[in-house]
């Protein structure tokens, strides 16, 4: 356990890491800026203007009160995780929590960076390293695990309707076997953790060599050790309380999404909006380069939505009201918290 709570510290940030987060700031907004100038010339911009002046008012609040519910689902996440180990966390803590490490973790690691802050927020509550190391893993494993879920269902509508791009199919088949791959790694290594451990710092040395940094052995050691016990938790029925908050993170952003259809007029079927939204989610995350898969996600949607009969302005409204509520305003919300949270 020394070895471990080590592990993390060392992957924890140090208090200047809401300055040095905020030298990617200006890139991030740069992104944005092209996205959000860029893909309305899809359309025309007196059409788009139009439909952002007639936007029914009530839809767009609802959208509003479906990601602050989505928000509190994170919350309740991370919660439910803690819980799982007999730890406390406060769900309103773990939304203030969940948003800030999802700022930093945009412009400073990735999930590396998202999972280290969480950790050490968490930490700093008095919740103990084991409780601490799965708040900064499970949600992402639940996340993206559901995400997958929810993209795969959206790639088979599009196979049966024949609507599936050439580059849509064969980024859908490399994510089927790497899933594949995954889930068999991880089944023999439970029967064999000893050469899965040792596989892993092979791999773990391979990389480091490559992107020319220095190769802990003793931190994918621990990574490996973090990953069997999470699975163990699972195993014996952790997983169905966090399940839940995942569901309510997916569930409430599609709904954002579904209620800016509605406030420009074009209400869609639940299976067209499933279509749209999982796909481009998926896409960005894999798109490790983009911070937040900006350009993928917003281009993605467009392309699918009036694929499948969306006007085109009325997608690039849609589009860019749910990635401004759903990610621009949640990221800029989740720096000063991270400040807030390093200073307390």
């Amino acid at each position: 356990m020394g070895a471990e709570k080590q592990n993390f510290r060392s992957l924890a940030f140090p208090p200047t890491l809401v300055l040095r987060a905020g030298r990617y700031i200006p890139t991030l907004v740069f992104l944005g800026l092209a996205v959000n100038l860029i893909l309305p010339q899809l359309a025309s911009v007196e059409e788009s203007l139009y439909i952002i002046k007639t936007m029914v008012l009530w839809a767009v609040l609802l959208a509003a009160l479906a990601q602050i519910i989505r928000y509190m689902g994170s919350g309740y996440l991370l919660h439910s995780i803690v819980a799982s180990v007999n730890q406390k966390l406060s769900v309103p803590r773990g939304v203030l929590i969940t948003l800030a490490a999802a700022s930093i973790g945009l412009l400073a690691g990735g999930p590396l960076g998202n999972g280290a802050a969480t950790y050490r927020w968490v930490r700093k509550l008095g919740v103990n390293a084991e409780g601490s190391g799965l708040a900064g893993t499970l949600p992402t494993i639940f996340n993206n695990t559901l995400l997958v879920i929810l993209g795969v269902a959206g790639m088979i509508q599009l196979l049966a309707a024949q609507e599936l791009s050439s580059a849509q199919f064969f980024v859908f088949l490399l994510t089927l076997i790497g899933m594949a791959l995954s889930l068999a790694a991880v089944s023999w290594g439970k029967h064999n953790r000893e050469g899965f451990t040792a596989a892993a710092v092979r791999k773990a040395a391979f990389f480091s060599r490559a992107i020319h940094r220095q190769h802990t052995p003793a931190a994918t050691e621990n990574a490996v050790h973090r990953m069997f016990a999470t699975l163990e938790i699972l195993e014996k029925g952790g997983w169905k309380r966090p399940v839940l908050g995942s569901v309510l993170i997916a569930g409430f952003d599609m709904l954002t999404l579904y209620f800016f259809f509605i406030a420009a007029g074009n209400q869609v079927s639940p299976s067209i909006l499933l279509v749209g939204y999982g796909l481009p989610l998926l896409f960005g995350r894999l798109a490790f380069v983009l911070p937040g898969g900006v350009g993928i996600v917003e281009s993605t949607m467009a392309v699918l939505y009036t694929g499948l009969g969306v006007p085109g302005p009325i997608a690039v409204v849609v589009i860019l009201s749910y990635r401004i509520f759903s990610f621009w305003i949640p990221t800029f919300i989740g720096f000063p918290l991270a400040a807030y949270l390093q200073r307390e």
